[in-house]
């Protein structure tokens, strides 16, 4: 059964921001090893996603780093603001 990337990280972002309708999760890239995934919040939200010192982003990609172990695959997360 494959991890739905989109589905897990927005379900840990969305109780996170102020704005949940602005956050988009797309996947940018797949391809044999590695799954590139860009993750979209409102930019007043950006500090409450990365978090002091990058824990709650570095929290968010070890849990998405288990999910695709399990599939062989690497995952790059790249956050951005609007």
């Amino acid at each position: 059964m494959a991890v739905d990337f989109e589905k897990l990280i927005k379900n840990m972002i969305l109780p996170l921001v102020v704005n949940p309708d602005d956050v988009m999760v797309k996947i940018l890239s797949t391809d044999d090893t590695t799954i590139t995934i860009q993750l979209m919040v409102n930019e007043a939200d950006l500090g409450r996603v990365i978090g002091k010192g990058g824990k709650i982003a570095n929290a968010m990609r070890t849990i998405v780093y288990a999910g695709a172990s399990k599939e062989n695959k690497r995952v790059h997360i790249d956050i951005d603001a609007f």
